[in-house]
């Protein structure tokens, strides 16, 4: 049976502000039956980097927080630490970035706990039984969240083509060493001129795979190591570089199934809320927004991962691409997420419905 999918186009001919039907859209969806009088609920969102803007605004999130609140819920954001060098790859500078674009307590009513902890080691292995991984790591506070409204900004990404709300969840949730994991079929290599003997490696292997040799540069056992990317993690001085190499249909699968991890025990207890709007072209990590492919459609809410992102995508595809844009010249029914980054996005659709994650079947409810 399809899923319903309810969507707030960005015009309103009763002229209702999108704030006030975002917090209907999260009412149609059945928030109040997800949360629980007392339940830490977890709102995933993505703060944006420094110098980015195409994040979902605070006002929404506050919105959305009151929501919570109002059945009882008890909400904190939550986002894990990035793998990439930038401000959120430890939870200080993390939290620093959130408030400088708007995510404070005074302008969201809710505080800010980073999922993996300080240095992004704050885990809980989730076994998924996938055809990539058995066990996946995800951030503490998301896995012991009781319940968790995922707010996604629909954009393109250069890596997997489309990036939804199960990009939000899968790799936004994923620690840092799962995000190593997800990006490649990770054989770590030491930079002997950046090593500065600090041990911390040695420390977080989990299984010993590393010692630091007569030199004082970190040594690596291939034959121990099974490629976790905690030494990535660990590293300060970025001796263990990170490493990016894997094909587009492995990396989507592979964040379905972190996606899949995120969501472990949480049956009745997601609510998903989607903005298509600002859709631009290439991830929100990115220090900048480059312009919007196509006009801002509106927003979408509902209880199935697979069916918003289903939902999301076709939206996109079906309007006109924007004029001094990447979607320059793109007509409605083009595919604008494969013509412009090269990838087809829709195979993480495909796979997490295979995932037992959702349908990507859907109805379309119009809400006013």
């Amino acid at each position: 049976m399809p899923s319903t999918v309810y969507f707030a186009p960005v015009r309103s001919l009763k002229k209702r502000s999108m704030v006030t039907r975002v917090g209907a859209l999260l009412e149609r969806a059945g928030i109040k039956s997800a949360i629980e009088a007392g339940d830490l609920v977890a709102v995933k969102l993505h703060f944006g980097e420094q110098g980015n803007t195409g994040f979902v605004h605070p006002v929404f999130i506050r919105e959305t927080v009151a929501k919570i609140k109002l059945h009882g819920g008890k909400p904190f954001l939550t986002d894990a630490n990035t793998l990439y060098s930038g401000m959120r790859s430890n939870a200080v500078d993390h939290l620093q970035c959130a408030v400088q674009n708007g995510f404070s307590y005074a302008t969201v009513d809710a505080p800010i706990v980073i999922a993996d902890g300080i240095d992004g080691r704050e885990a809980v292995d989730v076994r998924v039984d996938g055809e990539h991984f058995e066990t996946v790591r995800i951030g503490s506070a998301a896995v012991h969240a009781d319940a968790m409204v995922v707010v996604t900004h629909v954009k393109g990404h250069e890596a997997t083509g489309f990036g939804g709300a199960l990009k939000n969840v899968g790799m936004g949730l994923g620690c840092r060493s799962a995000k190593q994991r997800m990006h490649a079929d990770f054989k770590p290599e030491v930079v002997a001129e950046k090593c500065t003997a600090c041990a911390r490696c040695v420390r977080w292997c989990p299984v010993h795979a590393i010692v630091l040799g007569p030199d004082r540069v970190a040594e690596i056992d291939y034959a121990t190591c099974y490629g976790c990317g905690e030494c990535v993690a660990a590293c300060p001085s970025a001796a263990i570089g990170v490493q990016w190499k894997t094909t587009p249909e492995a990396l989507q699968e592979k964040i379905v199934e972190h996606a899949k991890g995120a969501l472990a025990g949480k049956d009745g207890k997601v609510v998903y809320l989607s903005f298509v709007t600002a859709v631009s072209p290439d991830c929100d990590c990115w220090s900048f927004s480059d312009a919007p492919i196509v006009g801002d459609i509106g927003v979408l809410a509902s209880t199935d991962i697979v069916a918003i992102d289903r939902a999301a995508y076709d939206l996109v595809t079906q309007a006109v691409g924007l004029p001094g844009s990447r979607g320059e010249g793109m007509g409605a029914g083009q595919d604008k997420f494969t013509a412009v980054t090269g990838v087809d996005g829709t195979l993480a659709i495909d796979y997490a419905r295979k995932m037992g994650l959702g349908t990507p079947e859907y109805d379309l409810v119009v809400v006013e």
